[in-house]
């Protein structure tokens, strides 16, 4: 399995935001976490990245405990916040190259940023600085860094929240494509979005797991 969670439960202060969620996820597997605004979407994902620690329960991503071997959590992890942190003064290229040397990439870096570029479209901006483009280019922006060393599983928190209609179909696309060979689990309040993309949804609702099942069955 991709990611296993037990009994993962959270406070921010006395506020519970996660109320031991129990989700298993498979190799391949492309699903939508789907909930209402403060749901605790984000929060169950910055834990599965191992951003921040549950207040009780465990997660684990490809075998790897996220608390207790969060840095090999985070190299087989690829992340997309949801609202996408970038470097507005850096051009697009020379972002990547940057991510690339976090990653330590060494000599791979060459090849891996032209094969980003070529996966995301983002061959006609790369010269640009990344605060010239459009919401939809810093979209793909984020998933070529998310993306960059090659991560076992993709996590994307509202990838597609305010793109106009011709921006959300490419990226749409863009996440289909890529779940072909990756586990992804993507974050949205938008049912459409996860027939859309997904073959699976995760309902949660006030930190708890309401329903997980096929889009078909939960539509």
């Amino acid at each position: 399995m991709s990611i296993i969670t037990h009994d993962i439960t959270k406070f921010y202060g006395s506020q519970m935001v996660l109320d031991k969620v129990n989700i298993t996820i498979g190799k391949g597997e492309v699903v939508g976490l789907l909930g209402p605004n403060g749901a605790g979407k984000s929060t169950l994902m910055k834990i599965l990245t191992g951003y921040i620690p549950p207040a009780s329960g465990t997660a684990s991503v490809c075998g790897h405990d996220v608390m207790m071997d969060t840095e090999e959590v985070k190299k087989i992890v690829g992340y997309l916040p949801e609202n996408n942190p970038l470097y507005l003064d850096m051009y697009v290229k020379e972002y990547l190259e940057f991510i690339a040397g976090i990653h330590k990439l060494g000599k791979a870096s060459r090849n891996r940023i032209r094969e980003m570029i070529e996966i995301t479209g983002l061959g006609p901006e790369q010269n640009k600085k990344i605060g010239t483009l459009s919401k939809g280019y810093r979209q793909r922006v984020g998933l070529a860094q998310a993306l960059i060393h090659n991560p076992e599983v993709l996590i994307l928190d509202e990838p597609t929240s305010g793109l106009d209609p011709n921006q959300l179909i490419e990226i749409r696309d863009l996440i289909k494509g890529i779940g072909r060979e990756k586990t992804v689990i993507l974050s949205t309040h938008i049912m459409q979005e996860v027939e859309a993309v997904c073959s699976r949804a995760i309902i949660i609702n006030l930190g708890k797991i309401i329903a997980d099942g096929s889009t078909t069955q939960l539509s």
